[in-house]
């Protein structure tokens, strides 16, 4: 009896690990259609399509970052400030004038230590991650003011603006950043030790812990993680901006949540792709293209928007019931 359930049990696994990023395949798939029938003349060109993909490049690159985060149960709220912090960081006067060099150096570093304490606050101060997360938020963006005087700084050196505006084959160099954080994402989550134990502490902290991971230590892993990601979404959005401000990232923590949910991660961690996440992240910038070259209200935008994602989660959990 034990060997028929097991035999049986692996077919239908498989079946939900093909199926389940079908819905946001079918809802780019209906919008890419829909594009091509309002706006026939722009948008299934191959420059919109370039255009898509640096909108989806700073908070895909977030979004990679949230992923590791809520499949190993937790949350960051603070992601959007981050990104401000270390930008106003990597602008100011006397780091510019170490060069680009000097300014990437400093926004990861940035991003690394609010992941760094994010995670020292979580992991071994027992407190509860969207308190801590929130209050990096506030501080982060209240730093940011604060160094920055609420001015907005801008970028002199050269070198560094290029990676906004140099192209590759007619790609801007941010798509591959963003194309090799995906990747490597996906390889560490999917291909190594460090990735499995993410699922199994997002999974059941305490079964974790009894099997021998340190499941403190690999919390800490996982904010510094997202840190990192913030870091470098920093350089990538400053670099596009040609300016440091304590304004960006502005909601970012929101929209890499949601993109995180609609790519089919579980909020209470445990369950999740990389894959999935980006596909989330396709979606909504897809959607925001097809808003501008409509020349949408805002009301309208944010309406329609939340009808697509209520719409592609109700297929998500019909998707999950069939399979």
């Amino acid at each position: 009896m034990r060997t028929i359930v097991k035999a049986s049990a692996a077919p239908v696994s498989l079946r939900a690990r093909d199926l389940r990023h079908v819905p946001l395949v079918v809802a780019l798939a209906v919008l890419f259609v829909l594009g091509t029938v309002m706006k026939p003349d722009t948008f299934p060109t191959t420059s919109n399509m370039v255009t898509i993909l640096t909108l989806a490049s700073e908070i895909g690159v977030v979004t990679v970052g949230m992923t590791f985060v809520i499949i190993g149960g937790g949350i960051d709220l603070s992601v959007g400030a981050i990104m401000a912090l270390s930008s106003i960081w990597a602008t100011t006067v006397a780091t510019q004038s170490y060069g680009w060099a000097g300014m990437a150096f400093a926004a990861i570093v940035v991003g690394l230590a609010c992941g760094l304490v994010n995670g020292l606050l979580i992991a071994y101060g027992g407190l509860v991650p969207f308190i801590v997360t929130l209050a990096s938020m506030v501080a982060a963006r209240g730093l940011a003011e604060q160094i920055s005087d609420r001015h907005s700084q801008i970028v002199t050196d050269a070198t560094f603006l290029k990676l906004a505006y140099n192209r590759v084959l007619g790609v801007p160099l941010l798509v591959y950043l963003f194309l090799a954080v995906v990747v490597a994402g996906w390889l560490v989550l999917n291909r190594t030790t460090f990735g499995r134990r993410t699922f199994a502490v997002g999974g059941n902290r305490e079964a974790a812990r009894l099997a021998g991971i340190d499941v403190r230590r690999h919390t800490l892993l996982l904010y510094v993680i997202s840190g990192l990601c913030c870091g470098i979404a920093a350089i990538m959005l400053t670099s596009q901006a040609n300016t440091g401000s304590s304004t960006h990232g502005t909601l970012y923590e929101l929209d890499a949540i949601a993109a995180v949910v609609i790519g089919g991660t579980l909020l209470t961690g445990g369950s999740g792709s990389i894959a999935g996440s980006i596909l989330g992240v396709l979606v909504f910038t897809t959607i925001q293209d097809l808003f501008i070259l409509a020349n949408l209200q805002q009301p309208i935008q944010e309406i329609a928007k939340g009808a697509i994602i209520a719409v592609v989660l109700l297929i998500q959990r019909w998707n999950r019931r069939t399979t």
